[in-house]
């Protein structure tokens, strides 16, 4: 074994000197090629990488999955070596997708399956980097931490980012195959702080603490039968998002987090918040949850049907009317995806907030969940008597609406150019406020100044601003300086 990682770290230094990375292969195929191919449409790409060159090659095999000439000896030899292709009749053919992880090596997959070409998903079918994990990826903590579990690692995309800034990374999956092709990814990758371990949840890991879990889980919401390991757990509904936000902080040390995608149901009569905020009080950790997208039952039905790439099949219409049957059994009126970052508090009450943002905010998260939820266990604890000075966040800009040359505005909204980009409509008191507080001042001389310069009451300024300040503290508006 240790031969064969020596092969493999050599292996991944030669694919990295063909440029086989993220930006050499943006670059080779360019944007019009690199839109069509992530469209599964093959041909552009295929003009765009006849040129012969070790980079083209690793596209041609590994992305478009097309044969290749095979010249004696080389980098081609090496991947037939290692069980990543295969040779025959003078030409050499992937069996396995090999593709650059941004920053973290090289993950090794099943080869993509695309529709029209007569392939089928197998049910152990273990799938590479996309979406999902680069989501993930960016909302993990980007601090250093001792200890990391990745849930349902796959072929070990999270492990290979983790393992950067992790002593210890603990990854699992119920999937043996899965494992096998994450230890190649890590093999590629030069990465030796991995342990791979088989089993299903927390099972692999119980009684043991950990700084960070992270897990792009089994989420998909499925009718009972056929079912593939990658995406489906087989528990009913949402059953595996929620043990795992009930569950997994038990595995915390004190002050680690959780980062999870997940994917939760939608039911009649039920407010999403409220079914999702039970979780998240069961948990006993600060938490934030967010939704990013929603989907009705015919959206989410015809996604993942062509996700194993059944549209267009015999047993297409079948299965479409057996996931619509499933969820009118259930009164599913629609499927949340969103995150959910969860962080074990440290001797007083935690802190919470489930809410939906669609917009785009400033990537990548997981630098500053931290804050996020500091902010909101500030808001929970802060008054205007509490004695701790405020400070407006940076990148906060002030907007004035109103009719043109009037004197006053008919609104003042302050919005954020960075991290979330929240906008808030706010009045005169704490516009004043984001304009003069740094701090270091107390906040009561602030107010003073404030209602003297606008003409009103010290004590109804000081209520308004105990009823408004929490609010935008949560937001991300204002923040409590740390302890010195």
């Amino acid at each position: 074994m240790g031969q064969v990682s020596d092969h493999l770290r050599r292996l991944g230094a030669a694919l990295e000197r063909a440029e086989y990375t993220i930006d050499g292969v943006r670059a080779l195929l360019g944007p019009v090629a690199g839109g069509a191919l992530a469209r599964d449409e093959i041909v552009p790409a295929l003009r765009a990488t006849g040129g012969g060159s070790p980079l083209e090659a690793l596209v041609r095999l590994f992305w478009l999955q097309v044969p290749v000439p095979a010249p004696a000896g080389g980098f081609l030899d090496d991947l037939v070596t290692a069980g990543l292709a295969e040779s025959s009749g003078g030409e050499v053919r992937a069996r396995l997708r090999v593709e650059p992880v941004e920053g973290a090596g090289y993950a090794v997959s099943d080869l993509k399956v695309r529709p029209g070409s007569g392939g089928t998903v197998r049910p152990d079918h273990v799938v590479g980097a996309g979406g999902a994990s680069a989501n993930l990826a960016r909302l993990a903590v980007h601090s250093p931490v001792d200890n990391a579990l990745d849930i349902g690692t796959g072929c070990g995309v999270q492990a290979l980012h983790l393992a950067g800034r992790a002593g210890r990374v603990t990854a699992t999956d119920v999937n043996p195959r899965a494992l096998e092709l994450a230890a190649l990814s890590a093999g590629l990758s030069g990465v030796e702080n991995v342990d791979l371990v088989e089993g299903s949840l927390l099972e692999p890991v119980a009684g043991r603490r950990f700084d960070l879990i992270v897990s792009n889980p089994p989420f998909v919401v499925a009718p009972p039968g056929k079912r593939y390991v990658y995406r489906e757990s087989g528990m009913p509904g949402d059953e595996f998002c929620r043990r795992l936000v009930t569950e997994a902080p038990a595995l915390l040390n004190e002050g680690g987090h959780c980062r999870f995608l997940a994917n939760w149901l939608q039911v009649r009569g039920v407010p999403w918040e409220e079914r999702v905020g039970e979780w998240i009080e069961r948990s006993g950790c600060d938490a934030w949850v967010v939704r990013r997208d929603v989907q009705d039952p015919a959206e989410y039905a015809e996604l993942w049907l062509r996700d194993s790439v059944e549209a267009g099949t015999p047993e297409y219409r079948e299965r479409y009317g057996a996931w619509l049957d499933h969820f009118e059994r259930h009164e599913v009126t629609g499927i949340g995806f969103g995150w959910i970052a969860l962080r074990k508090p440290a001797g007083r009450p935690p802190a919470m907030r489930v809410e939906e943002l669609r917009h785009a905010v400033e990537e990548p998260v997981g630098a500053y969940v931290e804050e996020v939820l500091d902010g909101f266990a500030g808001a929970q604890e802060f008054s205007t008597g509490c004695g701790k000075p405020v400070r407006a966040a940076d990148g906060i800009v002030q907007e004035q609406i109103g009719p043109p040359g009037a004197e006053d505005p008919e609104r003042i909204v302050l919005r954020q150019e960075n991290r979330l980009r929240r906008a808030a409509g706010v009045g005169t008191i704490e516009a004043a406020l984001a304009g003069v507080c740094d701090g270091e001042l107390p906040l009561d001389p602030l107010l003073d100044a404030i209602a003297q310069l606008i003409g009103q009451d010290p004590q109804e300024v000081r209520a308004h601003a105990e009823a408004v300040l929490p609010e935008l503290i949560a937001d991300g508006f204002f923040r409590l300086p740390p302890p010195r």
